[in-house]
């Protein structure tokens, strides 16, 4: 399935149903009177958000949508129907913008949040609707009201807890490979990445969260160079970022300060969120040339980088528990002081009872 995440849709709600001009005619009924219905209202356009989906891709084929006109009113006091919704059905995390990209209309980050984008208009009075004690056969009636109609943005931002960055060939694949269950393309080129791949870690029945590797950037991507930072709208959510740092490269420091200046060139806080810095491919390297380039990145970045690798699964698992400890701060949980040298469960008060 192709992954689009921003697309441009136009909605109309429908017009409301007019009111009915209509008179009595029957047998034995002496002097009549006015009987006309009144119309039924327009359809409306929703919005809702659902599991299952992570593209908008339903939208690049048909990107008009329109409800129902509401049902003419009728002789006999009979109301016409109301004209039938229509639902949108998007990802968690899409937002929906004015037509100026700008002005935020909605953010769908809850499964099930529902929101009315266009209102259907009101139905016409009927005639019956005016008889009175003066006017006892009036002999008009309302329109509908006209429906809401605009263009609006959709924004995919996909829910991801924690995300992954780097420079291309950084081996953030890999690192998600290693850490979840999920598959992505592999390659020792650069730019192997073309649209952003989700995975879920597991570290125990009861710790899990959403990882979300991105294409790489490079430098100059905040003005548009190689894919630009078109997709980090979808790490802006997360609690924490592992930025990952190819130790078999010749200048960490200058990778390290690359990626740093893209992130606080985007805004919207992401240079301000926390960040896990790692030197990754660790395994390719003697540990002489380790030492230098943990000395090299620590001086510029301020923090000693943990050594991990996704190939051999070194520091992968103690790395996503300090992801996950960021994750369940961001969460609001209680967080217990732990050795992370030595992790330990608690003894329950009392001992065990059976």
């Amino acid at each position: 399935m192709k992954f689009l995440d921003q697309c441009k849709i136009y909605i109309r709600s429908g017009n409301g149903g007019g009111g009915a001009v209509s008179f009595r005619r029957e047998k034995y009924i002496e002097y009549g009177g006015p009987d006309g219905g009144d119309g039924g209202r327009g359809g409306d356009i929703w919005i809702e958000a659902v599991d299952g989906l992570n593209t908008l891709i339903d939208y690049r084929y048909q990107q008009h949508f329109k409800a129902e006109t509401g049902i003419h009113g009728m002789g006999r006091g009979r109301h016409g129907a109301a004209g039938g919704d229509i639902t949108l059905k998007v990802p968690v995390g899409t937002q929906v913008l004015e037509e100026d990209k700008e002005t935020l209309i909605a953010d769908l980050d809850t499964a099930g949040m529902i929101v009315r984008l266009c209102k259907g208009g009101n139905g016409g009075w009927g005639n019956l609707h005016f008889k009175g004690p003066v006017n006892q056969a009036p002999k008009y009636a309302n329109p509908g009201q006209e429906g809401e109609e605009r263009w609006l943005w959709l924004r995919l931002k996909l829910i991801a807890d924690v995300g992954l960055v780097g420079l291309p060939n950084a081996g953030k694949s890999t690192f998600l490979a290693a850490a979840t269950a999920a598959k992505p393309k592999i390659a020792d080129y650069p730019f192997t990445t073309l649209t952003p791949n989700l995975g879920v870690v597991d570290l125990s029945t009861s710790e899990r969260f959403v990882l979300a590797d991105i294409p790489g950037l490079i430098e100059g991507a905040s003005e548009g160079a190689g894919l630009g930072t078109r997709f980090l709208g979808h790490v802006e959510r997360s609690a924490v970022l592992i930025h990952l740092v190819d130790a078999t490269q010749d200048n960490v420091a200058e990778a390290w300060t690359t990626i740093r200046g893209e992130l606080e060139a985007y805004g919207d806080d992401l240079g301000d969120k926390s960040e896990i810095l790692a030197l990754n491919k660790v395994d390719a390297l003697d540990a002489e040339t380790i030492a230098e380039k943990v000395a090299e990145l620590e001086a510029v970045a301020g923090v000693k980088p943990r050594l991990v690798s996704g190939v051999s699964g070194q520091g992968v698992k103690d790395m996503l528990r300090a992801a996950y400890r960021q994750v369940r701060i961001r969460r609001g949980d209680e967080i217990e002081e732990i050795d992370e040298e030595e992790d330990h469960v608690p003894e329950t008060p009392g001992g065990w009872i059976p």
